[in-house]
Formats: C-alpha cells, structure tokens, sequence
C-alpha cells in the first residue's frame, strides 16, 4: 500500500473516531442530566445517591441523613420555584418578540424571580443551618475543607 494512501486512511479512521466519540459522549446524559429534565424517579434516585455518598464520605448517622434529605428537598423546591413552570427559553424569546426589547415585562420577570428567591430562602437557611449544625466538628471541619476546594472544569 503507498504510504500517502495508508496515512490517509489512518487519518479518516482516526478523525472518525474521534468525532463519533465526541458525538457519543454529548449524547450521554452524563449521570443524570440536567434537573430540569429529571422525573421524579430520577430525582428520588439522585437524592437517595447524594445521600448515600454523603453517608460514606461523612460517617453520617440517621438523624443527619434525614437532615440532609430535607436539605436537598428543599434546593429542589427552590429550584422549581425559581425556573417556574414556563420554559425560560420561551419567556426570554417573548420579550425580544418585535423589533425591540420589552423591558416592562423583562423588569416584571425579574421581579418574579427575585420574589420566589425571597420567599423560599428562609427555608432554605433553616435547612442548610439544621444539617451543619447537626454536624459533629470533625464532620463539619470535612465540609469546610471540601469546600475549601475547587471543584468543576471552570474553578
């Protein structure tokens, strides 16, 4: 075989490769998804792990657990409360719908927002103070030190 015909080859094969990988991989839910497009049963199931991990990497006990889970029940309704039940694209989408920028319904968006974060952080604090406060030290030094610690592609 002339080696301008097997370098070509290897090269379409490899680029192949590479590219069906990468379409593969973006495919890939990876772990659960996004939480917008989480049902229920995955969302029960992703508690249910985070709690599991959290049990090991802490040596959590029944009562801590339970904490936790009410912690993380709590997020999720904050989150839902803070997304709504419209599609943020669409509203995003409808206020550039004419030739300009509705900035009255943009501003009362926003507000909306604002409002739902306002009335859904008291039971958020309550839940994040309960867990850490039912934390024993050495546990709580583990969450300050994991904290502490940059995590995710961009940090």
């Amino acid at each position: 075989m002339r080696p301008w015909l097997k370098r070509t080859l290897i090269g379409v094969f490899g680029a192949s490769a590479l590219f069906g990988g990468f379409a593969a991989w973006s495919q890939h839910p990876h772990g659960f998804g996004r939480w917008e497009s989480m049902s229920e049963a995955d969302v029960a199931r992703f508690k249910s792990r985070a709690i599991d991990h959290a049990t090991r990497r802490l040596d959590l006990d029944a009562v801590q657990q339970a904490r936790l889970g009410v912690l993380i029940d709590t997020l999720q309704q904050q989150r839902q409360a803070l997304r709504g039940s419209a599609d943020p694209r669409a509203q995003f989408q409808a206020l550039m719908g004419d030739g300009t920028f509705d900035r009255w319904h943009a501003q009362d968006l926003i507000n909306s927002k604002l409002a739902s974060v306002r009335e859904g952080s008291p039971k958020l604090v309550a839940a994040v103070g309960d867990f850490y406060d039912s934390l024993r030290p050495e546990q709580q030094r583990q969450v300050r030190d994991f904290l502490q610690q940059r995590h995710g592609p961009w940090s």
